[in-house]
Formats: C-alpha cells, sequence, structure tokens
C-alpha cells in the first residue's frame, strides 16, 4: 500500500493536470477534506484549497468557532470587506459599529471591515480586515475523492501571524466548523445548494487521515466497502443562547451498566450559556466538572475491580491507570468497563469502548493503561467536554437542518476505521 503523503502527492497532481475546477452549478454537491492528527499538540488539521488558482492549506480543525480566519500574508488573491456591506453588518464587527447606526457615514465605504479573531489554543485574539477568498475541496460520492469544486466568496478573516502561536507547525489559520452563518460548513452548503449536513471521521493514527464530508448525510464508504451512514443514531442538538458549539442532551453515564450517580443535571444549560454538555476538537480528552468526574472515576474503578484490575501509580495527567499486562486486547480496544452516555432517550446511547476510554502510556519503565478523561475543577463553564480522543475513530454526522446529531459509536466494531477511507482520486465523478 502507497505511504499516505505519497497518495495526497499523486492525488495533487491529478487534480492540478487532468482536473477542471468544478463550477457550483454541478449537480455534485457532496465534498470532503482529509484530517490529519499531530501527535505533539493532539490537536487536528483539516486541508482544503484557497486562493486562486488553489493552494492546499491546512487549518485548525475547530468544531466550536463560529468563522475561520487565517494568515494573510502569503495571499494575493483575497478581496477586504468594507464597513458598509451587508457582510460586515451581519458579522457585527465593532470597529464598524458606527457604520450600522448610520451607513451613510463618510468613512463607511473606504474603511475596511475588521474583526477579532481567536485562538481558540492559546484564548489570544488578534485584529483582522474580513476578507472574501476563493475555496475549492474535492467532489465525493462517499467512495473516493474527485476533481475541485470551489466558489469565490468564502468569509473569513486574516489575522496576525503571532496569533499561529501554539497551533500545530504547519496551519495557516483557523477553519471555524460552529454553529454559525458564517462557519465553513455552512457557507459550503449554502454556496453548493446543498443539504446543511457535516460529518466528522477523526482518525488517531500517526500515518494515515480521517475524513470530514461536508453537504451530505451519506453514504460514507470505509474499506472494506462499509456505509457507516447506516450504523448512526441520533439525538438532539440543543441551542447554547451565547456559544456556537455543538451541545448534547446528555442525561446520564453509565459505566458497565451501573448509573453513575451525579447530584447535578448534566444536560441544563443556563441563559448565560453555562453547563450542559458540548463536542470539541480543541479538547484531547474529554473533561469532567469535579464532582461528576469524581463520581464517574469512583464507578469505573468499582466496576474494573469486577474485571481484576487493580489501579497502579497514576501518571499525569491522569490520575486512574492499570498495568499494561493485566489488561487484554480486542479489536475495540482494551478490556475495561464500557461507558454509555446516555442522551434524551435512555435507548439511545454513545458507548465508548476501550480504544476511546484509556490511553497507552509506555515510555521509562512505565507501560500503562490510564482512564482518558480529565477533572475539569470545580468551577467550570461547561460540565462536560468530549475531546479528541473520544471521537476518533467514531463517525459523528451533524444536521443542521434537523438540529440533530448522528453518532456511531466505535467503527472499529465494524471491522474498519477513520482511517480506512480511500483517498486514491476517483475517475467516475469527471
Amino acid at each position: 500500500m502507497l505511504p499516505y503523503k505519497l497518495i495526497s502527492l499523486i492525488t495533487l497532481f491529478f487534480f492540478f493536470t487532468c482536473s477542471l475546477l468544478i463550477p457550483p452549478s454541478s449537480s455534485s454537491s457532496a465534498v470532503l477534506s482529509s484530517i490529519t492528527k499531530d501527535h505533539e499538540t493532539l490537536l487536528y488539521t483539516l486541508s482544503l484549497y484557497l486562493n486562486s488558482p488553489p493552494q492546499l492549506t491546512n487549518l485548525l480543525l475547530d468544531l466550536s468557532a463560529s468563522y475561520s480566519w487565517m494568515d494573510c500574508s502569503n495571499s494575493s488573491t483575497h478581496r477586504s470587506i468594507s464597513c458598509n456591506s451587508p457582510l460586515c453588518s451581519a458579522i457585527g464587527s465593532r470597529a464598524c459599529a458606527k457604520c450600522f447606526h448610520s451607513p451613510n457615514h463618510d468613512d463607511c465605504s473606504t474603511s475596511p471591515c475588521v474583526l477579532s479573531p481567536l485562538n481558540s489554543v492559546t484564548h489570544k485574539s488578534s485584529t483582522g480586515k474580513a476578507i472574501v477568498e476563493s475555496i475549492a475541496l474535492p467532489v465525493t460520492d462517499g467512495r473516493n475523492p474527485g476533481q475541485l469544486r470551489g466558489f469565490s466568496e468564502f468569509f473569513l478573516s486574516c489575522s496576525k501571524k503571532s496569533l499561529l502561536k501554539g497551533l500545530t507547525k504547519g496551519v495557516a489559520g483557523l477553519a471555524g466548523l460552529g454553529r454559525s452563518r458564517f462557519s465553513l460548513t455552512t457557507q459550503v452548503s449554502t454556496s453548493f445548494s446543498s443539504t446543511r449536513t457535516f460529518a466528522l471521521c477523526l482518525s488517531g493514527s500517526p500515518s494515515a487521515p480521517g475524513v470530514a464530508f461536508f453537504g451530505s448525510a451519506g453514504p460514507y464508504y470505509f474499506l472494506p466497502e462499509i456505509d457507516l451512514s447506516k450504523t448512526l443514531r441520533y439525538t438532539p442538538l440543543i441551542p447554547n443562547p451565547v456559544h456556537s458549539d455543538y451541545y448534547v442532551n446528555l442525561t446520564s453515564i453509565k459505566v458497565n451498566g451501573v448509573t453513575v450517580q451525579l447530584n447535578q443535571n448534566i444536560s441544563a444549560v443556563n441563559h448565560q450559556g453555562f453547563g450542559g454538555t458540548k463536542l470539541s476538537t480543541i479538547t484531547p480528552y474529554t473533561t469532567l466538572q469535579s464532582n461528576i468526574y469524581n463520581a464517574f472515576t469512583e464507578t469505573f474503578v468499582n466496576e474494573s475491580a469486577k474485571l481484576n484490575l487493580t489501579v497502579t501509580n497514576p501518571v499525569e495527567p491522569f490520575k486512574v491507570c492499570y498495568n499494561a499486562d493485566e489488561v487484554l486486547d480486542t479489536k475495540v480496544g482494551p478490556t475495561v468497563p464500557t461507558v454509555d452516555l446516555v442522551m434524551d432517550n435512555h435507548d439511545v446511547f454513545w458507548r465508548i469502548f476501550g480504544s476511546n476510554s484509556m490511553v497507552r502510556i509506555a515510555r521509562n519503565d512505565v507501560d500503562v493503561w490510564c482512564l482518558g478523561f480529565l477533572d475539569g475543577g470545580i468551577k467550570t463553564e461547561t460540565s462536560i467536554i468530549i475531546g479528541g480522543h473520544q471521537m476518533e475513530n467514531n463517525l459523528l454526522q451533524f444536521d443542521l437542518e434537523q438540529e440533530k446529531l448522528g453518532f456511531s459509536s466505535s467503527v472499529l466494531a465494524y471491522s474498519t476505521s477513520c482511517s480506512n477511507f480511500n483517498f486514491t482520486t476517483s475517475g467516475n465523478l469527471s
């Protein structure tokens, strides 16, 4: 099998020598992007094509950000937006506030629309002008990538180069996939007149990427010819009055079928946006408010003891670890108690097997499996943040039209993985 980097070069060569850019009027509407994990930062990178002619660009994948931003120092094809433009008014630039109330102000047509892009890892912000740029993504039939398809009015923000500090090396900015009319997902769906649905399948592999599908409710085929769209269960996406994150109605947690005894409502989100359960690609491991974490880990340890597993010395940042030689391995990971995230209906639960609940740490004289959930502290803005490690090798479909989340649980149970999408370019999409 060819190495992924070589496949990527071959695919790029095909795009620029054998394909024409498909215009937005094409009947094909589903597009895709590869997703790679950086094992130093534990963050995910989305690959797409920006500028004209299209140039492969890597952006940090942020499931929560309401819009995208990039360092524009290497871009010469973007067009700036003025303060009196409808786009600037819609996003609410503070720098242009006077123009929204007085559109005939002398400076409004010449003053650039300025935004404050945020580095969601370091939580630092910058200032940058709002722009529109050309974007392109490969069309897909659910099995392979095909020809590039693009549009020229992709809205995003420029940023200072210093805002890239703390992000994965090689990224040019951030791809915002949040619940917003300015997110990458919404703009792609609107411009291509496709369904407002996207899906993520994150790979934890250091050598093979995962994949994102935009504008498609399926099929999503993974080798060997498995359509993972047929494995999905659904739960409502619940609104947050303040944030553009994706929240789910998580009502309880079970460990090996035993309900974790909690003294608080883990699904409630108040009018200030606090509480609830959200998904985050920026948070490496699922993080729980202290009271929830303590009750969860106590139940997990008790259920592990029934499997003859004994807690050993912890390894930071984890607090519950087991000697690796005591833990059996299966196709869905180490044999430890299953964790069920029970949604609005007790029959609808996201099952987390050992591959997603545990983290292997083998260094020096230490070889342990640690429970990959973290204590977020007593005072947390969100009760539970489902992190990247728990999402890996799980297909997640975000249906923004019906406001629901589809989830597969571990696709390893179906004898495939998120790294098994076939990125070999298809010839039947020309």
